[in-house]
């Protein structure tokens, strides 16, 4: 697969970063691209503040208020994700930028969506070194919160959830988190759906992370919000995309399509949907013609044949404010205001500083940042207004 922009500027950072000062040219040479994609990037990471450029040469910035300088040792935050791809490869990229912003380093370790050993991999960014955490947890059951997640509120360093909400009342409602709001992003699509002239859309999602637990609730709150009622019994996808579990959920949408109970449908995830609208045509059912399709992620809905509209949850956007949090906590500066990088979430130093000032500390805070709808061809129609302002719209087909 071809490297993206994202990913070449994530390891030209770690090359400036190691060597502290290196030549366009040999950075073009150490990253396989030409010097032209080479100085382009580095505009792109100097207007960022990632980098600093002089005649020919990058250097990583000059020593900021917060950060050591004259070679001392940089600060450490630790990031403990289910999976480096998919969805959780925006939020690291997020949280990796706002981390070399404040001239940090971010180190990763993976849980591959098993909850038990998150607490030992954690326990492993501790040992190498970080001083606070951003942990979005492996929990793909209803029970692993309770099962698994209590250690979370013991630990002694700043903490943010990522990602993951918790039980009001529960060890972890206190913590500081950073979320998509996926019942925001579901209304988004339920309403435009309806907008277009669709009775209540019938939803079809899986059952296998926190993620897919909001969209299904965010559902029954969208429904009742626009005054709808369930159309139909949420339709399963299958987490290990069985074939036989797979065709009863496409069977079961397939009946409602042609009974005439159902002219809409959001699915959870994109690869889902994808694969739905083919064996969909298979059988028949054209998507928009027969039905109006929302894939909920938008990682790889516009790559469809027919390109899928989506909801777009702020995945770099929370890993930048999640980890602009825990560097506020830690008392380093977030990233500086200005066009295209937000605001700071707030105040002027961490909860230690605050403490260390005798003032009451910083209260926590849970940030929803809020998904988009990203209209494309499989609605068929032009994007009503959406909640948040205009919905982005792309490949849109004619009404």
């Amino acid at each position: 697969m071809r490297e993206s922009a994202v990913q070449r500027h994530d390891r030209l950072l770690a090359l400036v970063r190691e060597h502290g000062t290196a030549r366009v040219t040999d950075l073009a040479d150490r990253l396989g691209v030409s010097p032209v994609t080479v100085r382009r990037d580095v505009e792109t990471l100097t207007r960022k503040g990632l980098v600093d450029r002089a005649h020919g040469s990058v250097s990583w910035p000059r020593a900021r208020p917060g950060e050591a300088a004259g070679g001392g040792a940089v600060p450490v935050i630790g990031l403990l994700a289910p999976s480096a791809t998919y969805y959780f490869a925006e939020v690291i990229h997020g949280a990796h930028e706002a981390a070399a912003r404040a001239g940090a380093r971010l180190i990763l370790r993976i849980s591959d969506y098993r909850p038990e050993e998150d607490r030992a991999r954690a326990e492993g960014l501790l040992a190498a070194g970080a001083e606070g955490l951003l942990i979005a947890p492996g929990w793909r059951g209803g029970s692993d919160a309770a099962e698994h997640g209590g250690w979370i509120a013991e630990l002694a360093v700043p903490t943010v959830l990522l990602e993951r909400d918790a039980d009001p009342g529960g060890p972890l409602a206190g913590l500081d988190r950073v979320c998509s709001d996926h019942a925001h992003g579901v209304l988004l699509a339920l309403r435009h759906l309806v907008g277009l002239g669709h009775a209540a859309p019938v939803l079809m999602a899986r059952a296998d992370s926190p993620t897919a637990f909001a969209v299904r609730a965010g559902y029954d709150r969208a429904l009742r919000a626009l005054g709808l009622e369930r159309p139909h019994p949420v339709i399963d996808a299958p987490a290990d995309r069985a074939s036989e579990g797979f065709e009863r959920g496409v069977q079961a949408l397939w009946t409602a399509v042609t009974s005439g109970r159902a002219t809409a449908a959001l699915v959870h995830n994109d690869v889902d949907a994808i694969q739905l609208v083919q064996r969909l045509a298979e059988l028949g059912v054209r998507v928009p013609g027969d039905l109006a399709l929302i894939a909920y992620d938008d990682e790889v809905a516009a790559l469809a044949d027919t390109p899928l509209t989506a909801v777009a949850p702020p995945k770099r956007e929370v890993g930048r404010r999640a980890a602009e949090l825990l560097l506020e906590r830690l008392g380093l500066p977030g990233r500086p205001e200005g066009p295209g990088t937000g605001r700071p979430l707030g105040g002027t130093g961490s909860a230690q500083a605050d403490e260390g000032d005798g003032a009451e500390p910083a209260p926590r805070r849970h940030v929803a940042v809020l998904p988009r709808l990203r209209v494309r061809a499989s609605c068929g129609a032009a994007a009503a207004a959406a909640v948040d302002g205009p919905a982005n719209t792309e490949g849109i087909a004619g009404p």
